[in-house]
């Protein structure tokens, strides 16, 4: 064991243990029961969360960094190289200290997630080197962030997002050496080991860590790692958990495929009766598309154990959509990547650029250092720009993910429930080149633009063919409705039904039009949509309610 070491001395307040009961602490402990996740009572829990990257550790692509400042031990050493060791140092202390806080978290329930996902990085929990040392701060900020969810009734899942010596050899475990140093070299595994076992003991008897993610990603294939190393995992896997459960028989454990999570041939069968397996999934072909997850329920209709998706973002609006309910559809719980970031508008918040940033960015590349004072000006501005409120909210992007009103439902985003109740079309043979490939409801390309994050589909119906659309809203209101459509043949007839009332439109005229609907009443909870085809053949696009 190591012994506790107060790398820095700051005042991070830690929550009572004493604090009143929350939903999460009423409900008790989750747990597996065959393919489900469960609470103390029996019922079924999905978890759908957002991954809180950037924070305990920082991604480059996040910060708008290059090569030099790729990764938490690179971004470090630029910030100490442009304003001085001692500024670093109080940098990241406040860095830390408001990236994340019980705002944040208070937000993330508020908006109708029911858990996070925090992306540790060992080196915040233990120093490196031959006598490794614990660090108060890191367990510091992970019990204040515990106490929080306990607070607002949601769970964590503890990510060992950069293990000791590096899981993938590359950017988003720290890595030294762009090796999987964890594999290579037996005592960071010990050390691995004894941190998880650490952290269990700190969390044993807390109802609001849902599980424990063992290793984020680990062993990519295209780098040769999952290739050397890959019966190594699962036989790590096996000796992490046993060194916890002889402490903590409470928690669930997901364990996560070699390949950047997702090559599940590393397992052979579950090796303890509270855990689960976990995928990652990006959708980041263009035109978009829908990566078929049949293998990842094929092994758990073996395995019989829970799947989760820890991992899925990082594009559009019309993607999120599809995605959360396409792993709803087949009873799996999923974690949005990230919760927030710089500069973008497709997740949930957005951090503004600090004045000057271009130039820290620039010296990220290599081109000309910025002097000290600009630099410290520009760190001093992130420090506040960070801060909950001061970032930028998306709601179309949150819309999205939980496939409510306000926001636009793409018509290629029909429901997953098969023939007959999410579709019905003449031609049952009939594929789609890109999206959805495996059903007859035929989606073409509309646009020829050469933009790797967008693309824009619509379905082809002809007459009596319809399709249907679940759509929730938080309360009973009623939505201006707009429809992009094209009549490929005049005259043509459509007609939208919402929760069982008609309203039938004539189309005169070929070519692209939004063709307003007038205000359609929602219930609160989940709506049925239903598009049919009366006359002609019609092209959709879209759905926008407002």
């Amino acid at each position: 064991m190591y012994t506790v070491k107060r790398v820095w001395t700051v005042c991070l307040v830690l929550l009572a243990t004493s604090a009143s009961v929350s939903t999460v602490q009423a409900e008790g402990f989750l747990r597996t029961q065959g393919q489900d996740m469960v609470d103390q009572t029996g019922s079924k829990i999905l978890l759908q969360g957002v991954g809180l990257g950037n924070w305990m550790l920082p991604e480059g692509y996040m910060w708008k960094f290059g090569p030099a400042g790729d990764r938490p031990r690179k971004i470090e050493k630029l910030v100490s190289d442009l304003i001085g060791p001692q500024a670093a140092d109080r940098f990241w202390r406040q860095f830390r200290q408001h990236y994340i806080t019980e705002a944040d978290i208070r937000r993330i329930a508020e908006l109708g997630f029911n858990s996070v996902r925090p992306a540790l990085n060992a080196r915040l929990f233990l120093t490196e080197g031959e006598n490794p040392e614990y660090i108060e701060e890191g367990f510091a900020l992970l019990d204040n962030l515990v106490g929080w969810c306990r607070q607002s009734g949601i769970y964590v899942i503890i990510d060992m997002h950069g293990a000791p010596g590096g899981q993938t050899g590359s950017n988003i475990d720290d890595s030294a050496n762009d090796w999987p140093d964890l594999f290579k070299d037996k005592a960071n595994q010990d050390r691995l080991v004894e941190l998880w076992v650490k952290i269990a003991e700190r969390y044993q008897d807390e109802p609001a860590v849902a599980a424990y993610d063992l290793l984020n990603e680990p062993l990519p294939q295209r780098t040769g790692a999952a290739e050397a190393y890959r019966d190594q995992l699962e036989p790590l896997y096996r000796r992490i958990t046993q060194a916890i459960r002889r402490v903590d028989a409470k928690h669930m454990i997901t364990l996560e495929g070699a390949d950047w999570a997702n090559d599940w041939s590393v397992f052979t069968r579950p090796f303890d009766d509270n855990l689960f397996y976990q995928f990652h999934y990006y959708c980041w072909d263009r035109p978009d598309k829908l990566n078929d997850i049949s293998r990842f329920l094929a092994r758990r209709a073996e395995l019989n154990c829970p799947v989760w998706v820890g991992e899925t973002g990082e594009k559009g609006n019309a993607i999120y959509w599809a995605t959360t309910q396409y792993f709803e559809a087949h009873n799996i719980g999923w974690s949005f990547w990230p919760w927030k970031k710089m500069d973008a508008n497709n997740a949930p918040y957005s951090i503004k650029n600090p004045q000057d940033w271009d130039l820290i960015r620039a010296y990220s590349r290599g081109r000309d250092k910025p002097d000290g004072e600009t630099a410290q000006k520009a760190f001093d501005e992130l420090i506040h720009n960070i801060r909950l409120e001061h970032c930028a909210y998306f709601p179309d992007v949150v819309n999205a993910i939980f496939r409510r009103a306000p926001g636009r439902v793409e018509a290629e985003n029909y429901g997953h429930d098969g023939p007959n109740q999410s579709y019905v079309v003449k031609d049952a043979g009939q594929t789609s080149e890109y999206y959805r490939i495996t059903e007859p409801v035929p989606v073409e390309r509309i646009d020829s633009t050469g933009n790797r994050w967008t693309s824009r589909q619509a379905i082809r119906l002809v007459q009596a063919e319809w399709t249907t659309y679940r759509i929730g809203s938080l309360a009973a209101r009623p939505y201006r409705a707009v429809v992009r459509a094209n009549p490929q043949t005049v005259p043509a007839a459509l007609t939208i039904t919402l929760n069982g009332q008609a309203k039938t439109l004539p189309l005169a005229e070929t070519g692209w039009q939004e063709i307003a609907l007038g205000e359609m009443p929602f219930a609160a909870g989940e709506n049925l949509l239903k598009l049919t085809v009366d006359r002609g053949v019609i092209l959709f696009d879209w759905f926008g309610f407002e």
